[in-house]
Order: structure tokens, then C-alpha cells, then sequence
């Protein structure tokens, strides 16, 4: 049985994406290992901000460092 858990930033993921996010682990998982999508458990976790690092910064603040570093378009 199968436990995926996906962890993203608390911003607004709407409840078809969050179904979509679902359904494509899902398949990913039946198609490459072959696995009964019956008894695949997928969770999505949303966290917030302030409890996120990259690189260590706050993830806002990692975002901002990033966004100062790419050129204009």
C-alpha cells in the first residue's frame, strides 16, 4: 500500500487542483510500479509561511532573494 504525502505552501490550492495532485500520484504510481490504486493513500499538507525554509531563509523571504536575482522580461 502505498503512502505519498506532498507538502506545499498554504496558498490558496484550490480543491480541483489539490483533486488533480491526487489523481496524477495516483496514476504515476499505477503506471510505473504497477501499483492498485485502490490501496494508495495520497495526503497534501499545507504549510504555512512562516514554518517553511529554503536555503535558510523563510520561504518569502528565499522567493524575494530569487525574484531580485532574475532578469527582467
Amino acid at each position: 500500500m502505498p503512502y505519498v504525502n506532498i507538502k506545499i505552501t498554504r496558498e490558496g490550492a484550490s480543491a480541483d487542483q489539490k483533486r488533480e495532485l491526487i489523481a496524477g500520484v495516483t496514476g504515476l504510481l499505477q503506471r510505473v510500479l504497477g501499483k492498485n490504486p485502490a490501496t494508495t493513500v495520497v495526503t497534501i499538507d499545507e504549510v504555512d509561511f512562516e514554518n517553511w525554509g529554503i536555503g535558510g531563509l523563510p520561504v518569502l523571504d528565499y522567493r524575494a532573494a530569487q525574484a531580485a536575482k532574475e532578469p527582467p522580461r
